[in-house]
């Protein structure tokens, strides 16, 4: 944090950590084996640089990092943050070195989160900020010894770096060169913070995989959240960010008791995870939540279930941020999904039911009808147009929208009503 008093830290990037490596839900993703041999035994002697993309920026920034998932104390060295050139390539200068409590290494226990120091960051000095808008951050770390159990993010949808196991610490070489290995995840990092002024609003994006990105481009940041953060900045420059709190395969209330020994793709419940997903995020002003048909595909959930989760969720959040704004999104067609289980007149029946719910209940301080822009309104199943993968190409699967339906579902969400006060 910067001396200025009139600046606070807002959350600018975030990828909710859901298991141990490899139960989880990626796209797009190379060949891991290469990276790690063995996923019990994890990182071995091995540097990260991870690319992420802040949604606004600061001078002064601070990583959290995670060992959520792990068995063992995790060792972080040789950290660092700077400005991607392309690939792993760094802008020459820009690295920075990240500390925690002074010191270089730091050790994680198992379950355990941990701020970095904040660092400051010369290249985002206004007026260059103003051009920074798109560029992505590389955060560069090693892991000394064997990390264990890898506590990740599948679906990035944005390429990351590695170097081979067995190498020797590189986070502060700004070449490209010692990472060959690409990933299309997310390891050890889960929220990035950034010294912005004070008033400045956080919205998360909570749910699933229709949230998380499945079917949008690669690298080509077009989930809803991420349009919907472009809507916000044109209309309100530099006064909010939007950050993805979205899990693949996430649902509201299951499973009733998450286990690293037997992990499901989905991770841990939308209510196990909310203290640390949402309410330990930095300046949080709203809400987006659109989780349920997980629900009922995997967890075969009732519709009064999953109401009754999202009842006591938004309870939780009203009671932990006074004056949060919490908008309630409806689930888009499943009617003629190809996953098993998400299909059918009996999930058709539920879906509907929550949808009403969310229309008519009065728990959210408005609606984002995301049903309705999705929806044939002839046949009541996605839009033709809207079914085609986006990411590495082919029919889709009838359930995640593409690009076009991402688009149309965060040009939906009426800005006024998702910033008003109460």
């Amino acid at each position: 944090m910067t001396n200025d008093k009139s600046e606070n830290w807002a959350t600018v990037w975030a990828a909710s950590s859901q298991g141990p490596y490899p139960a989880g839900n990626p796209s797009a993703q190379p060949d891991q084996n290469f990276i790690f041999p063995d996923p019990a035994l994890g990182a071995r002697d091995q540097s990260f640089r991870l690319i992420i993309r802040p949604d606004i920026w600061g001078t002064s920034a601070r990583l959290r990092f995670s060992n959520v998932f792990g068995d063992r104390p995790l060792h972080i060295a040789h950290a660092f943050v700077g400005l991607q050139a392309l690939a792993a390539r760094l802008i020459p200068g820009s690295n920075q070195k990240l500390r925690f409590g002074g010191q270089e290494n730091v050790v994680i226990p198992p379950g355990g989160l941990l701020w970095s120091d904040p660092v400051h960051l010369p290249f985002a000095d206004p007026p260059t900020a103003t051009l920074l808008y798109g560029r992505r951050l590389a955060v560069s770390f090693h892991v000394p010894g064997i990390s264990g159990p890898l506590t990740w993010h599948a679906k990035a949808l944005t390429t990351s770096y590695a170097t081979s196991p067995g190498a020797v610490p590189c986070g502060g070489n700004e070449d490209e060169a010692p990472f060959p290995h690409t990933t299309a995840s997310w390891f050890f990092i889960d929220a990035l913070d950034m010294a912005v002024p004070d008033g400045t609003g956080v919205v998360v994006c909570l749910g699933d995989s229709i949230t998380d990105g499945t079917l949008a481009t690669m690298n080509g940041d077009d989930s809803w959240p991420d349009v919907l953060a472009r809507r916000l900045h044109a209309a309100h420059p530099g006064r909010f960010a939007v950050v993805n709190a979205g899990i693949g395969g996430n649902q509201v209330r299951g499973p009733e008791v998450y286990s690293t020994k037997e992990p499901t793709n989905g991770g841990p419940s939308a209510l196990d995870r909310l203290d640390r997903d949402v309410l330990g995020l930095s300046g949080v002003r709203a809400v987006i939540w659109m989780e349920g048909i997980n629900d009922f595909g995997i967890g075969g959930a009732s519709a009064d279930a999953v109401i009754a989760g999202l009842r006591t969720g938004v309870a939780r959040m009203r009671a932990a941020i006074p004056g949060i704004r919490i908008i309630g999104a409806t689930l888009t067609s499943a009617r003629d999904a190809t996953q098993e289980g998400h299909a059918g007149p009996r999930v058709e029946e539920k879906r509907q039911a929550v949808n009403r719910f969310i229309r008519t209940g009065g728990l959210f301080d408005s609606v984002a009808d995301f049903d309705a822009v999705v929806a044939n309104p002839t046949t009541g199943a996605m839009r033709e147009e809207m079914a085609p993968n986006s990411t590495i190409g082919g029919p889709g699967d009838r359930l995640h929208p593409n690009r076009l339906g991402l688009l149309a579902m965060a040009y939906t969400i009426d800005l006024d009503t998702l910033l008003r006060k109460p």
